[in-house]
């Protein structure tokens, strides 16, 4: 079911500063960035590896950001961990083998802004897992036929 981890993501206190620190000191290329329906700076993904990335949130957004993007419960818009995400080959396929193991889907599967298939769960502690399919119109798949060597 799982092929990969997808993605980390974190909010950040100074976005500029950190896509910087990922870029310059550790070698990552920026990928895309995600851009709200009013024109604002939603997010900024970073190219690690084929198919992953950190995902970087603003941090003094409005908590609602992280639900503009994501469509699940967003914690306190604090620099820090915000999810992680792993990849599967088929979102429909996934969700209904997590419903099946008595598992609560806390947000449907649905496009998102990159135009990747996702849906939501959360483990026993609460932390955030974004379950994501990566179909050929997705910015992350875009990003990594540009960036593969």
């Amino acid at each position: 079911m799982i092929t990969n981890i997808g993605h980390v993501a974190f909010w950040v206190s100074d976005i500029e500063k950190s896509v910087a620190f990922y870029k310059d000191i550790l070698g990552f290329r920026e990928a895309f960035r995600l851009i709200k329906d009013d024109g604002q700076l939603g997010g900024v993904y970073l190219y690690i590896a084929k198919d992953q990335f950190i995902e970087l949130f603003p941090a003094a957004a409005a908590p609602s950001v992280a639900a503009a993007q994501t469509a699940a419960p967003a914690p306190a818009p604090a620099p820090g961990y915000s999810h992680f995400c792993v990849q599967v080959s088929d979102a429909a396929a996934a969700q209904e083998s997590v419903r099946a193991k008595g598992v609560s889907i806390d947000t449907e599967r649905k496009t998102g802004l990159s135009k990747c298939r996702m849906f939501w769960i959360h483990d026993p502690d609460g932390n955030r897992i974004e379950v994501m399919e990566l179909p050929p119109e997705s910015m992350q798949a875009q990003a990594t036929a540009k960036f593969a060597d």
